[in-house]
C-alpha cells in the first residue's frame, strides 16, 4: 500500500507518494485547493493507500502558522471521508526553500523554477522523503 503526502496550500497544494512498497517517494501532481478532495476521492478509489501524511506548518519558533486554521479542518474532513486510513501531520519547514534549493541544483531553468504548482509537488515529495526517513530513524 502506498503513502500520499499533502502539501496543503490556499490555492494549489501539492500531492507526493510512495511506490507499493513504500520505498521510494515521487511527485504525483499539484491540484487547485479547491479540487483537493474531489481529487483524493477518485485517487483512493483506484489506488491502495494506507497513510496520508499532511505537511503541519510551523514557524521557526515552533508555534503553528497561519495556513495552521485551514489545515486543521482539511485533516478533520479527510478523516471522516477516509476513515481506515491513518491521516497523520509532519513538520514541512523549510520545505519550500528546499524544494527551490533542489530545482537549482538539478539544473532546472529559471522560467521552470517560477513554476509554483511544480515547487508544490517537489514539496510534498520531500514531505513524504522527510517522514520516511523519520519512520526508519524510529525503527532503528
Amino acid at each position: 500500500m502506498r503513502v500520499l503526502s499533502i502539501d496543503y496550500g490556499k490555492k494549489r497544494t501539492g500531492l507526493a507518494v510512495t511506490d507499493p512498497l513504500q520505498l521510494i517517494p515521487n511527485g504525483l501532481c499539484t491540484v487547485a485547493t479547491v479540487q483537493l478532495e474531489n481529487y483524493l476521492v477518485e485517487y483512493l478509489r483506484r489506488e491502495a493507500v494506507e497513510r496520508i501524511v499532511v505537511g503541519y506548518p510551523r514557524q521557526m519558533n515552533g508555534e503553528d502558522s497561519e495556513n495552521m486554521r485551514r489545515i486543521t479542518p482539511f485533516v478533520n474532513r479527510l478523516r471522516k471521508l477516509f476513515p481506515d486510513v491513518a491521516i497523520e501531520l509532519f513538520d514541512e519547514r523549510f520545505t519550500s526553500v528546499l524544494a527551490h534549493r533542489a530545482m537549482l541544483e538539478s539544473g532546472i531553468g529559471r522560467k521552470a523554477r517560477q513554476n509554483k504548482a511544480l515547487v508544490d509537488e517537489i514539496s510534498a515529495t520531500i514531505i513524504l522523503q522527510s517522514w520516511m526517513d523519520a519512520q526508519r530513524q524510529n525503527k532503528e
